[in-house]
């Protein structure tokens, strides 16, 4: 679940080196590798391998050697003139026999595959001349397409198209992924990924200490809630959301729902007055407390069972929305800050990250999508125009002293303390009216079950993704809390807890 940069990544080639590994041989597992993934993708006719100067063409060269000695038909072409080939590369250039053709993309014909072994994962630059014309060639040419490490012209620690990229069919990398495999839009480029033990010791990963990880269970399954035989409806905590005026509350209730579907012993909806009878009728399991002033809702949260607050969906933008919000930190709560909640300090961010600050150990989550994050962080966006989603995410969470979810298909979930995962299961229908307000329930629900801030936003974002798979095409946000126990049964099942 480890997630490296192309930094990180090349400490841990130098690590296994260090500790009695060549270079050659971690590129000889490498370009097997390769092989191996190629056969399966091809089992018959001619393979054509597209390689660079660097490592990467080095693994190709070893995949078309390795191909060639199975019987298959392999033709390289080669960027760069083979004698100006270096180190580990011009070694495995060497165990290839067979012809190299001109770096012409007309060269490449019609074969039943193409191997991608152009740059990797650690290109910085625009893509420019020659492997401008190369990988554009080989997108056209509609063969199927194995990329290694990381499709061509992808950086592979932002995910960024360096001028044009490689349209893999698959990618085939070692040892962990990189972010750019999942941050988007490399994810599109890449394909089915498979990593590939390349004969790196995962005890390396102590010295490098990476922090960035793909969001899935074994991240953070060790602090899940899972219910207990003794346990009752407190233990399992109590939320409370926020709702506004009678026209606008049906966002509250689609969080509230999502709360308790995720978990939540009980779920209160602190309603304005005129939105009471609104509110009182749609709801069943979820209460209804008359909510009117800031005042009263500091009033509410004087019941120290009110364990976390959503703040934000359909709450209005405006002081209302920003004293409620002040009261909750106040009262030290665990926090949700959604939509008109997050408007609403667009205009004096400071005050807000102010606030939470102020507090020891804040447990606040901030759930912007790219709007929002835009009109909050607008000073953040000035000065990195060109960051990565990742990067701005990090910094908005040391900047707010907030848990910082930026929301897209690619969710990244940053901490202050420099952790951050990527989320890779969101499903396309989740782009629906009020999902947000959901993803905002579900994590409010594991914050009311005493769940850390940075855990609980990894849980919501992931069961977000489950959920929209599960009901899959003609979604819509009701449906999301209904998909949640199945979800809970799927995890269970995949974690080995009986229930």
């Amino acid at each position: 679940m480890e997630l490296l940069t192309v930094a990180e990544m090349a400490s841990a080639d130098q690590a296994a080196i260090a500790a009695g590994t060549s270079g050659f041989a971690l590129m000889r597992s490498a370009g097997q590798a390769v092989a191996l993934a190629a056969e399966a993708m091809a089992e018959r006719g001619r393979i054509l391998v597209v390689a660079g100067r660097g490592n990467n063409g080095g693994d190709g060269f070893i995949a078309a050697a390795e191909l060639a000695a199975r019987g298959r038909d392999v033709s390289v072409i080669l960027l760069c003139d083979r004698a100006s080939l270096k180190g580990d590369a011009a070694f495995a250039a060497e165990e290839w026999n067979g012809a190299v053709l001109p770096c012409d993309p007309r060269a490449i014909g019609k074969p039943n595959l193409i191997i991608d072994a152009l740059f990797g994962a650690g290109l910085n630059r625009p893509v420019k001349g020659d492997p401008y014309a190369m990988i554009a060639a080989m997108n056209a040419s509609g063969v199927p397409i194995l990329s290694v490490d990381l499709p061509s012209g992808i950086n592979g620690d932002t995910g960024e198209v360096m001028g044009i990229a490689v349209e893999a069919s698959a990618t085939v990398t070692f040892f962990r992924r990189k972010p750019g495999h999942l941050l988007l839009p490399g994810r599109v480029h890449c394909g089915e990924v498979d990593v590939a033990d390349i004969g790196i010791d995962a005890d390396v990963l102590d010295r490098i200490a990476p922090k960035t990880f793909e969001n899935v269970p074994d991240l953070w399954a060790d602090v899940f809630p899972f219910p207990q035989a003794d346990g009752h409806k407190y233990a399992r905590g109590h939320a409370v959301v926020v709702s506004g005026d009678a026209v606008s509350t049906g966002a509250a209730r689609l969080a509230a729902r999502a709360a308790l579907r995720a978990g939540a012993g009980l779920v209160t909806v602190a309603s304005p007055r005129d939105a009471l009878a609104v509110n009182a009728a749609a709801l069943t399991s979820v209460m209804v407390r008359e909510t009117e002033t800031p005042k009263q809702f500091g009033e509410l949260l004087a019941d120290k069972r009110l364990k976390a607050c959503v703040i934000g969906p359909g709450a209005g933008i405006g002081e209302r929305t920003r004293e409620i919000v002040h009261a909750a930190l106040s009262a030290h709560r665990a926090v949700v800050l959604d939509a008109d909640a997050l408007t609403s300090f667009a205009g004096a961010p400071e005050t807000l990250f102010a606030a939470i600050k102020k507090q020891n150990d804040p447990q606040v989550i901030l759930t912007p999508h790219d709007g929002e994050f835009g009109r909050l962080f607008s000073a953040l966006r000035s000065d990195d125009p060109h960051g990565s989603k990742l990067e701005h995410a990090r910094l908005a969470a040391v900047q707010s002293g907030a848990v910082v979810l930026l929301k897209g298909a690619d969710t990244v979930v940053a901490a202050a303390d420099g952790r951050a995962a990527i989320t890779a299961n969101a499903p396309p229908w989740l782009a629906t009216a009020g999902s947000g307000d959901v993803l905002a329930g579900i994590i409010g629900g594991m914050l009311a079950q005493g769940v850390p801030a940075f855990e609980a936003a990894c849980i919501g974002a992931w069961m977000h993704g489950e959920a929209g798979q599960e009901f899959g095409p003609g979604l819509i946000a009701e449906d999301l809390p209904e998909m949640l126990p199945a979800v809970l049964r799927n995890l269970y099942d995949e974690i080995g807890i009986a229930y």
